[in-house]
């Protein structure tokens, strides 16, 4: 069932952060331990990408960790609200960030580092925003309160240049639909990584449910 996934590049671009996997998990780690061991079973479902968010006292340490332990994985840090947090990632090895909004300090912050990033946006206003600040690659949150795919599907006609990763409600039920729409690079989703398998220590279901959400990209 093992499926490696190839090492990717850091990615130097949002744009290439959309092109890594079909799936980009989003995790939760509530102790350090746990990240690296949940990373490698991601990498061998085939999944190279991680966004471990900053929503836990965990988040900085386990990033740390898994940019420094597992070779080959793209990881990301999500939940990024402020620009020392921005700062802090980064020195910790993150290679992109994922911002829920788009603030313009925060953005400003992000630009200024220099670190791939995929901001957040709900509006057409807020993405042509970040269009006119030189991002064509962002997130779309949340998704499925915001429109869903048939709202993605409107935006692409009178902004092309535009692409995303959808995230929030996300799940195995919908995400083939948003990968069938030609502005979306891949969707977030936090299925991958369910909390009572990594309390657990099962990595054979992670990776189960990796190998799954790789295969989606060909289904879609």
């Amino acid at each position: 069932m093992t499926t490696t996934a190839t090492p990717a590049l850091a990615p130097r671009t949002g744009a290439e952060v959309l092109d890594v996997a079909p799936v980009v998990p989003v995790v939760v780690v509530e102790e350090v331990a746990q990240a690296v061991p949940l990373a490698q079973a991601l990498l061998r479902g085939g999944i190279g990408v991680i966004e471990i968010t900053l929503r836990s006292a965990a988040g900085l340490e386990a990033i740390r960790a898994v940019a420094a332990e597992v070779p080959g994985m793209v990881v990301g840090a999500g939940t990024v609200v402020t620009p020392e947090q921005a700062l802090a990632v980064t020195a910790a090895g993150a290679s992109f960030v994922v911002t829920p909004g788009s603030p313009p300090r925060l953005v400003d912050a992000v630009l200024d580092l220099g670190i791939p990033a995929l901001c957040g946006t709900g509006t057409l206003t807020e993405m042509l925003t970040l269009a006119e600040r030189g991002l064509t690659a962002m997130k779309f949150f949340p998704a499925e309160v915001s429109g869903g795919a048939p709202y993605l599907s409107a935006v692409h006609g009178p902004c092309p240049q535009l692409r995303f990763c959808p995230t929030g409600g996300i799940s195995p039920a919908n995400a083939a639909s948003y990968l069938a729409l030609p502005n979306v690079g891949c969707v977030g989703g936090s299925w991958l990584t369910p909390k009572d398998a990594v309390a657990a220590g099962d990595w054979a279901r992670v990776e189960a449910l990796a190998a799954a959400a790789a295969g989606l990209r060909t289904a879609s």
